[in-house]
């Protein structure tokens, strides 16, 4: 009987091995195409009261086969997954009022009032975004929309949404900088925004036309988007994923290619911000690619609530204008640390291949140190190769708060500039080739504790230095090695420069190793 017993369970066992789990898990799974009567309809109606009706029974899978499917704005609820097959287009109509009622949500940073994001989720667990089916925004009427009150030169009668949105957001703060972006009084949604939520899953689908920023979860922990294609012509503030004030946020093995930044960090803007005083943290990024956007990875520039604990890794960046970009201003706030950036390869890069400026608004005012004032510190690069650059590297720290403890090492780039350090601490470059077309390699102004280990130009440009300093302390430039003959490696300039050593630098074909200004006091360079 026992051995009867066990064979009959092994039996069984065999069977479900066998069996598709896909078929498996149907049981649990709604096919909308079955609820459907045909292109065309509209299905949010149908489509919610299935997320509904999978909800009551404690969580299930909306099914998309291949087919064409237009909705207005879907709301998830917990333990509910949306899976699109190859061939299913889940098509998001572009009347205004299928976003209606508004929603709490975070835009651009700032908790308001507005329309519902296309795909919302608001205090939910354990939802999921699966499949090769496309999900498209349809977003060009929005873009209009923007465009239309932005460029008008009056501001034109408020619309009836407009209107509701001043209605329902009454006494909201924002900085004075932001003023103009809030005179539109018209805010796209996000594709797709989980609001306070947890465990999140994208994975497979391509996603296309967002009428403003794609991936959007905020206030979130536990988040995974693996495998997913965003695709958004020129457009404007089309990002592609942006995480804001979410925890423990993997992203990986994406293809983007966006009309803004294909991927932003994120926490929160200015006094809002502030308030919240959620970061964003434990954040991974590997194994994508990026082409066209206005950077590949950037971090800000809103980010008063803080980010930390970030690395990216194993990228390709082809055709963006930045690579890895950190950008923040005065009266931000937030601290910005502990940053891994490694194993990249940019190419074709419009503007600067690596960028860190506190000057995002042109603010050049300085301010005592205040909960206003904005930090970036603690980050790390190494292992990237580039070509095609237009600007190696920018580092613009601002007087009261220097960007502090930053390196850059095993770096070759092949640039029409080479890297600038303007107010900034501790930094290290090692083992760093910047071969430029015009300008110095390396220029370093008004910055303090600076090494400079084998650094080089593997072309150096005549009447030109590989290195330039001007009213720099503390700075070590040693063991370069150039053998080609060239004019000039050195050039020191600032009645502020001192203690300057130079050591174990061989250059036995340079004509001039270093030349000073007359205000550099003379016991500022020590050579070993």
């Amino acid at each position: 009987m026992n051995l009867q017993s066990s064979t009959l369970r092994k039996y069984i066992a065999a069977i479900i091995l066998l069996f598709p789990l896909s078929i498996l898990a149907q049981t649990d799974w709604i096919n909308i195409a079955e609820r459907s009567k045909g292109k065309g309809e509209l299905l949010t109606k149908t489509i919610q009261s299935a997320i509904n009706e999978a909800s009551e029974k404690g969580g299930g899978t909306v099914y998309f086969p291949a087919g064409d499917y237009l909705t207005g704005a879907i709301r998830l609820k917990s333990n509910i997954t949306l899976h699109l097959d190859a061939g299913a287009v889940l098509r998001f109509s572009d009347d205004f009022n299928h976003y209606l009622p508004f929603v709490e949500m975070r835009w651009e940073g700032t908790v308001m009032q507005n329309f519902s994001p296309l795909i919302y989720a608001y205090e939910v667990e354990n939802i999921a975004i699966t499949g090769r089916g496309t999900i498209d925004g349809q977003g060009r009427k929005w873009w209009l929309e923007l465009y239309r009150i932005e460029t008008a030169e009056e501001k034109p009668p408020r619309t009836k949404f407009q209107k509701m949105w001043v209605e329902q957001n009454n006494g909201l703060e924002t900085s004075e900088y932001y003023q103009r972006t809030m005179s539109w009084e018209f805010f796209r949604p996000p594709l797709f925004q989980a609001y306070k939520s947890e465990n999140i899953l994208i994975e497979g689908v391509t996603i296309q036309n967002s009428p403003f920023w794609t991936v959007n979860p905020a206030f979130c922990n536990n988040i995974r988007i693996t495998g997913v294609t965003i695709t958004n012509p020129e457009s404007p503030n089309t990002d592609g994923i942006n995480p804001t004030s979410c925890m423990n946020v993997h992203i990986s093995d994406c293809h983007i290619s966006v009309g803004d930044d294909c991927i932003t960090i994120k926490s929160g803007r200015d006094a809002d911000g502030r308030k919240w005083a959620t970061p964003t943290e434990n954040v991974t990024i590997t194994n994508c690619t990026m082409l066209s956007g206005h950077g590949g990875v950037v971090i800000g520039s809103e980010m008063s609530g803080g980010i930390k604990k970030v690395t990216i890794s194993n990228c390709v960046f082809d055709g963006t204008d930045r690579g890895i970009r950190l950008k923040t201003a005065r009266g931000r706030g937030g601290i910005v640390e502990d940053i891994r950036v490694s194993n990249i390869v940019m190419n074709n890069i419009q503007k600067e291949a690596i960028m860190m400026n506190m000057f995002y608004d042109k603010n050049k005012e300085v301010e005592p140190v205040s909960e206003r004032t904005p930090v970036f510190r603690n980050i790390h690069f190494s292992g990237i190769t580039g070509q095609d650059i237009n600007v190696a590297g920018k580092v613009m720290g601002i007087e009261e708060m220097p960007v502090e403890n930053i390196s850059f090492s095993d770096i070759n780039f092949k640039a029409k500039e080479g890297f600038y350090i303007s107010v900034a601490k501790n930094v290290e470059f090692h083992d760093v080739s910047v071969t430029t077309e015009m300008g110095p390699s390396f220029e370093i102004i008004n910055s303090e504790d600076i090494i400079l280990d084998n650094v080089e130009s593997e072309e150096p440009i005549d009447s030109t230095p590989v290195v330039k300093i001007e009213n720099a302390r503390n700075l070590v430039l040693s063991n370069a090695a150039i053998f080609q003959p060239f004019d000039q490696y050195f050039s020191v300039s600032g009645e502020k420069t001192e203690n300057i050593f130079l050591q174990n630098n061989i250059l036995p074909e340079v004509k001039s190793l270093m030349t000073t200004e007359n205000n550099v006091p003379e016991e500022a360079i020590i050579e070993n």
